[in-house]
């Protein structure tokens, strides 16, 4: 409860605001939160839906063998599923900004998760927050999947 007053009453206002827009959506499209407090922001929108917060480890799920991150994205995607709760991709753009013209291997792999990574995101039943607090925007195919970007405006 402690990390719900680091937030700004306005911004607590806001949050309040998407939280109830969310629990009367259908389908919960993902959320870029951006900015200092993302994190923050996507903890209290979690606990305004009365929901757990899963914060995905990208140290722990990402992996330099063809084939793990998937598998481990896999694991991530259908623990959350079954208990309900809300995804935290914190420092998205760590994940999205490895798409890349392919010149070897690497590049395709490092494609092919970022494609898996949409496609789980899209085919996902509950609601999927990435944070970033980059200020280059995310690339072109991820931003046409988001519903809402906000908090805080840039």
């Amino acid at each position: 409860m402690a990390q719900l007053a680091a937030l700004p009453a306005k911004d607590m206002v806001r949050v309040r605001a998407l939280a109830a827009q969310l629990r009367r959506a259908r389908k919960q499209k993902p959320l870029l939160l951006s900015g200092r407090r993302a994190a923050v922001a996507a903890n209290a929108i979690a606990h305004g839906l009365g929901l757990d917060l899963y914060r995905v480890d990208l140290s722990a799920v990402l992996s330099k063998f063809v084939g793990d991150t998937e598998k481990n994205l896999k694991r991530v995607f259908d623990e959350a599923e079954a208990r309900g709760s809300v995804l935290l991709f914190d420092e998205a753009d760590a994940l999205f900004g490895r798409r890349t013209d392919v010149k070897d291997a690497h590049d395709r792999f490092a494609n092919l998760e970022a494609a898996y990574l949409l496609r789980r995101i899209e085919q996902f039943r509950g609601l999927v927050i990435l944070a970033s607090r980059s200020q280059r925007p995310l690339p072109a195919a991820l931003r046409r999947r988001l519903v809402l970007e906000l908090f805080p405006p840039r």
